[in-house]
């Protein structure tokens, strides 16, 4: 084992980012350099023998909140916010396969000629065989977000740590990128990623998290090493767990 490796703070982790995050700069549809780097910085975390499991959004192909906000029913607007993902988690495969990444799509939709259905046992299985697991659509119902999807999928898993992968270095008391005043917090704990509204990540996610004392970790994505450098254990972006005794 590398010294590195000894230093691992994370053997098995949950990475939750947005749709939007593979669309680089042009915010709408898939950007094969940022679908490229992305997958370089999975590969980097994967080499230290780190068990990655991921959400990925749709909201860069289809966002479903929004949709049903235009007067489309949510529940179909939702579904197709679920395939959304599919199709992000396809591109983010063959990123990853092309960097030598071994990995697997699972889906809670069943589609068997482009993804695996979900089953808990197997994804488990895969991630102890050294391969990624991108889990897709949601968790096949109308009504939850991916945040709470990748809450779901890293309690079912048993992922020390979600980590999310953000535009920003962490989570701010306002948006950074609107308010140059804006304030960033070191850590936080659920209760008060609640009770002070912050946009971590939706209720349902914060208090599942919370629940099965699943430590949440918001970080900047898009800057090289990043994730290497969180799951080795350096203090990076915000840390989101149960309050200290």
């Amino acid at each position: 084992m590398t010294a590195e490796a000894e230093r691992v703070r994370y053997r098995r982790i949950l990475l939750k980012m947005s749709g939007e995050a593979m669309a680089g700069e042009q915010k709408f549809g898939l950007c094969p350099q940022t679908v490229r780097a992305i997958a370089r910085e999975i590969k980097s975390v994967a080499e230290l023998k780190i068990q990655v499991g991921i959400v990925v959004g749709g909201g860069n192909i289809f966002r479903g909140v929004a949709a049903s906000a235009k007067d489309m029913d949510r529940a179909v607007a939702d579904y197709m916010g679920m395939l959304a993902t599919v199709i992000n988690s396809l591109a983010l495969q063959d990123a990853l396969e092309k960097e030598a990444v071994p990995t697997r799509v699972m889906s809670a939709i069943a589609m068997h000629q482009v993804a695996e259905p979900y089953i808990r046992r197997r994804a488990m299985r895969h991630l102890e065989k050294g391969r990624v697991v991108i889990l897709a659509a949601g968790t096949g119902s109308p009504f939850f977000t991916t945040d709470t999807a990748a809450a779901l999928r890293a309690t079912e898993i048993g992922a020390e740590a979600l980590i999310k992968g953000t535009k920003v270095d962490g989570v701010y008391d306002r948006d950074p990128m609107v308010e140059a005043g804006a304030r960033k917090f070191e850590s936080l704990s659920y209760m008060q990623v609640i009770q002070q509204g912050l946009r971590v990540m939706d209720t349902t996610a914060i208090t599942m998290a919370m629940e099965h004392h699943l430590p949440i970790v918001v970080f900047k994505l898009m800057e090289t090493g990043n994730m290497r450098r969180l799951v080795l254990g350096e203090k990076l972006g915000t840390v989101v767990e149960g309050e200290k005794a």
